[in-house]
């Protein structure tokens, strides 16, 4: 989820203070670039899960959607535990 992975990154934690202001900052300038809220990021992991779970059984509890920044671009990075496939894909719905 990704109000765990922000408790990872702002919470508490045995790294180096340097080291933890540099992936805060990380984590904002990349939130920054994208212009994606915390809002928005939850919408989307929620339609990810609404899309794949037609085709597969997924750990909702553990999946991890992120932005990462990679040069001059931004990539949507995400982290999907799979239970199973589905043999037959569920109907979407109109």
């Amino acid at each position: 989820m990704l109000a765990d992975m922000i408790m990872k990154i702002f919470g508490k934690n045995e790294k180096p203070s340097g080291q933890v202001a540099k992936e805060r900052l990380r984590v904002v300038l990349i939130h920054d670039r994208a212009s994606v809220s915390p809002e928005l990021m939850d919408r989307l992991k929620n339609d990810i899960i609404q899309v794949i779970s037609h085709y597969m059984e997924v750990n909702k509890n553990d999946m991890e959607i992120s932005l990462a920044n990679d040069a001059d671009s931004v990539a949507l990075v995400a982290n999907i535990p799979v239970n199973s496939m589905r043999h037959r894909p569920a109907r979407f719905k109109a």
